[in-house]
């Protein structure tokens, strides 16, 4: 398959995790039973591999998760929530969380048997996480806290046991709201959810989220009530990683379904692959991706060696870069194919609206162009 030699630039170690990855990726397929993989990668410490061996975890970083994904998705069987669970809700508790929150949670999102969601986006806030107004204030009776917001586009709350809620509190010295983030179980009373009818068709649902006055304990604050920017950098550069891993993942399965059909279809005595127009497209797409998974290695190594402004900037470049990848190797795939990639047959076309998701979630490319423009480039900012 295509890509799935792995870089010079990784270990034998990383090389034999890609290796491992791929091969429970082909047992299981495009037709997996999405359960039944969360379990057996969970089984053989795939799903917690970022998380310290302390907690249960494998006691290494983003460079190995988004490997998994990757190797994953280029098998035709992504696991969404590895982005959220491991990568965003895992780290954040394992770097910021009492004892007690990584005890409780730590080991159950490493062995697969607890996930969590994670809900940032807001219907009026979009790309402005300074617009957000879900807030929290302390219950003055139990000393714990009460949230109320809306909550939109968040993906697994079902199959969640609890979503680390992005709220905002207020500072008493100054009156302004600064972010915070907050563990809300699943059942806890006043947290409603709604299933969002989407075109997607993807395992992993997506909801709003209703809190009304929804009350929870003191422990529920993940970290230090002053540290809270900090924190939700913490989750979201692993998530721009792993989102370039889910990305790099699917623009593989495409070009690599695109590869065997057109060496195998004959039209005027040829395999329509010998022909340039068929094949300097798809070696574009080959590279296209390659680069963008040496970003992607360059994000995760600055992560996982403590540099997080230079990971954020990479994290974002290699998103950007992965999205543009797939939706050009998706589109490609699909146009080599002609009508059978619109065809159920070949699963090719559930991947033409699967390849945005890249582009518009976790943020916009244009929100990452803004962010290289500004902090990257020096350039004045347009908002």
């Amino acid at each position: 398959m295509t890509g799935a030699r792995s870089s010079a630039i990784e270990s034998q170690e990383l090389k034999d995790l890609r290796a491992a990855v791929a091969a429970l990726g082909q047992r299981h397929g495009r037709g997996h039973d999405r359960e039944v993989l969360w379990a057996e990668a969970a089984k053989l410490g795939y799903l917690g591999v970022n998380l310290p061996e302390e907690y249960g975890g494998g006691g290494g970083g983003m460079a190995e998760l988004s490997i998994v994904l990757e190797e994953l998705g280029a098998a035709g069987c992504p696991l969404l929530m590895m982005v959220v669970s491991p990568a965003i809700c895992g780290t954040v508790i394992a770097r910021f969380g009492t004892e007690q929150q990584k005890r409780t949670w730590l080991p159950g999102l490493a062995d697969g048997s607890r996930t969590m969601a994670f809900g940032i986006t807001e219907p009026d806030a979009g790309s402005n996480s300074h617009r957000i107004t879900t807030t929290a204030r302390r219950d003055e009776e139990t000393g714990g806290w009460i949230l109320t917001g809306r909550k939109v586009f968040i993906s697994g709350v079902d199959i969640a046991d609890a979503t680390l809620i992005v709220g905002r509190t207020e500072d008493a010295r100054t009156g302004s709201l600064k972010p915070c983030l907050f563990i809300v179980p699943r059942d806890a009373p006043g947290f409603q959810r709604s299933q969002i009818d989407m075109e997607l068709q993807a395992q992993e649902k997506q909801f709003e989220l209703v809190l009304d006055e929804v009350r929870l304990p003191a422990e529920s604050l993940v970290g230090d009530e002053d540290a809270g920017l900090l924190q939700l950098f913490a989750g979201l550069n692993p998530e721009r990683i792993m989102t370039a891993a889910f990305a790099i993942g699917m623009g593989r399965y495409a070009l690599a379904r695109a590869l065997t059909y057109a060496r195998e279809r004959q039209v005027w005595k040829a395999p329509i692959g010998a022909h340039q127009a068929i094949a300097h497209p798809l070696a574009q797409a080959h590279i296209e991706l390659e680069l963008a998974r040496l970003m992607m290695q360059k994000a995760a190594a600055l992560y996982d060696a403590g540099d997080d402004m230079g990971a954020g900037e990479a994290a974002n470049m290699a998103k950007y870069a992965a999205a543009e990848a797939c939706v050009k190797a998706v589109d490609q795939a699909v146009h080599t194919l002609g009508g059978n990639g619109l065809t159920r047959e070949y699963g090719l076309a559930a991947l033409i609206t699967a390849a945005r998701v890249a582009r518009i979630a976790p943020v916009s490319r244009e929100m990452i162009l803004n962010y290289v423009s500004h902090q990257t480039l020096g350039l004045p900012k347009s908002y």
